[in-house]
């Protein structure tokens, strides 16, 4: 199988732990978000798992080898940790070209990674000419070059224009569902939201979550329903009979805790009360996260600080 697996992962660089005996598995076949604050610990840890860090203890391993093992890494792992990492003075053509050849694999595979990159037309150019967008698509096209099992990425809309955030979201999921093992670390919350199947959480240097998405957000809190009627003294009549009290917000919605909308809904129905709207209240990706990660914080930002006066 083509999963992550990490087993009691440590780093200590002197007296600081960055990795603190992590315990996680990355399955194929789905998208895991990586997501923790700054100083968490995950660039560390993608580092270990790439073999460009050594462990202080534990092991990181891809499909139950040490990434330093593999033949031709490129074959089995594609990986995005740093779109500048490119030698601007190459063409966007001859980096993936000398990569390729690295790792035994055709120059049609190279024309074909620039192509679905978006950068089909600009393989002559320089890299240093390159926008940081450009840059993002030309870092994820080598790390697919290969046709990995495996693509790692970090932060991979960083720069992208809104039609390149469509592309790179798209991607992730149509590399999921040909069975690859998919990791990406993001700051952007309301994108990983849209692409993430699973989550791996961290925390100075500590495992906080490792769960489905969905029940990562049913976690964190009860349920609740935000409807809309055109006759709301009915239906407050009949939630109170239930033990239920509805809130009317400012914008005439209604919002009632402790209840699913799979209980609001036949309980309107018997009562003939017509319901314009009817959601499952969950709280955002956003909201949840800052909600766990409130604690484990290297650097937070206060909201009493003004700025001075010029």
């Amino acid at each position: 199988m083509n999963s992550i697996e990490v087993h009691e992962l440590t780093k200590d660089y002197g007296v600081t732990r960055a990795v603190d005996h992590l315990d996680f598995r990355v399955h194929p076949g789905r998208v895991t978000g990586f997501l923790g604050p700054n100083g968490a610990g995950k660039s560390t840890t993608m580092r270990l798992v790439l073999g460009l860090d050594r462990p202080t203890s534990g092991t990181a391993t891809i499909g139950g080898r040490a990434y330093t093992r593999l033949g031709r890494p490129l074959r089995s792992v594609g990986a995005l940790l740093d779109a500048q990492a490119a030698h601007g003075s190459r063409t966007a053509r001859n980096h993936l070209a000398a990569l390729a050849a690295s790792n035994g694999i055709g120059r049609r595979r190279v024309e074909e990674m620039l192509e679905e990159s978006g950068l089909g037309t600009v393989g002559g150019r320089r890299i240093k000419t390159f926008s940081l967008g450009m840059r993002q698509r030309l870092g994820i096209a080598a790390a697919l070059l290969g046709d990995p099992g495996v693509v790692m990425l970090d932060e991979p809309s960083n720069g992208l224009d809104p039609e390149g955030i469509v592309w790179i979201r798209e991607l992730m999921r149509s590399l999921a569902r040909e069975g690859r093992t998919v990791l990406v670390s993001s700051h952007l919350m309301s994108e990983t939201a849209s692409f993430a199947d699973h989550l791996v959480v961290l925390g100075k240097g500590r495992l906080l979550v490792d769960l489905p998405m969905e029940d990562f957000l049913d976690a964190r809190s009860g349920p609740g329903v935000r409807l809309r009627t055109t006759e709301p003294a009915r239906l407050r009549e009949a939630l109170s009979r239930r033990g239920h009290a509805p809130v009317q917000g400012a914008d005439g919605s209604w919002t009632v805790a402790g209840v699913g909308a799979a209980e609001v809904g036949p309980l309107a129905a018997s009562e003939g009360i017509p319901l314009l709207e009817l959601v499952d209240l969950k709280p955002t990706l956003e909201q949840a996260y800052l909600a766990l990660t409130a604690d484990e914080t290297q650097f937070a930002a206060h909201a009493s600080m003004k700025p001075e006066k010029g």
